[in-house]
């Protein structure tokens, strides 16, 4: 393989480089397009656990809208905790509020005995619609989000697909 890199023109290897990063800018532009019109900061994310089944198992790809803000009992939305970064998919059991006042949430996860209010912020019960939720489930893809987890739990694998990609890219001719 090093032979193969070493045997590249330096136009060819800046061409492959290139070409590497017009494929890394794209999928965030993707990315960035798709938060603007779904409304939300992560349009796609993936089940984390199990606490969701059986409507959704872990590796699930979900897609998520953020353009209506009336959420209703027994939508599954996604939610931050204020000062955590992950976020959780549970349903809508109660809601609070609305019009004049500001839509309050109180989820629970369709595999947990109790509601959520164990798992927001302190001093927090109830989730504040505009404030915490990034978005309700408007579909989503069977197990195909797995790649995601094991790539976080196995931090090393993420250096080798990344080296594999970026090898492929400047390997490949034209």
């Amino acid at each position: 393989m090093l032979s193969a890199l070493s045997s590249l023109q330096p136009r060819q290897l800046a061409a492959q480089v290139l070409n590497f990063a017009l494929v890394l800018s794209t999928a965030f532009m993707l990315w960035k397009g798709l938060s603007v019109v779904t409304d939300s900061p992560s349009p796609i994310v993936v089940v984390l656990s199990g606490s969701m089944e059986p409507a959704f198992q872990r590796g699930d790809l979900l897609f998520l809208w953020n353009r209506g803000l009336d959420t209703q009992i027994g939508e599954i939305v996604v939610y931050n905790v204020r000062g955590k970064d992950i976020p959780i998919v549970h349903r809508v059991v109660r809601r609070f509020g609305g019009g004049d006042t500001p839509l309050r949430l109180l989820t629970k996860g369709d595999n947990n005995a109790a509601d959520d209010t164990e798992l927001y912020a302190r001093g927090q019960s109830y989730l504040n619609r505009s404030k915490d939720v990034i978005g309700s489930v408007v579909g989503y893809i069977p197990f195909v989000g797995y790649v995601t987890i094991l790539l976080s739990e196995y931090p090393w694998l993420k250096t080798v697909m990344l080296g594999l990609m970026g090898l492929t890219v400047v390997l490949q001719r034209e």
